[in-house]
């Protein structure tokens, strides 16, 4: 007899669209937490250091907030942009 998941994995395939959107979420999601290892940094840094667009970088952030691999912590210098950093790093 079969589990009711695996009868759910048969009648509902994933759309490959949807699949693609996963591995580059989480393709970005591991570029910007390694970017975060040595320690905080504003939105515009990691997107330079990982070469991306700077709004990529902020929604992807926010993403990374909302489920608790990140966090904000203080404004930068000139009050413009908060430093982030991975939620267990100091």
């Amino acid at each position: 007899m079969s589990k009711t998941i695996d009868v759910m994995k048969e009648k509902r395939k994933v759309p490959e669209r949807v699949r693609n959107n996963i591995k580059a979420f989480n393709k970005l999601k591991k570029k910007i937490l390694k970017s975060l290892e040595p320690g905080q940094k504003t939105i515009p840094e990691i997107a330079e250091e990982i070469e991306a667009d700077i709004d990529v970088i902020t929604y992807n952030l926010m993403t990374l907030i909302k489920y608790g691999f990140i966090e904000a912590g203080e404004l930068d210098d000139d009050d413009e942009y908060y430093y982030y950093k991975l939620k267990n790093k100091k």
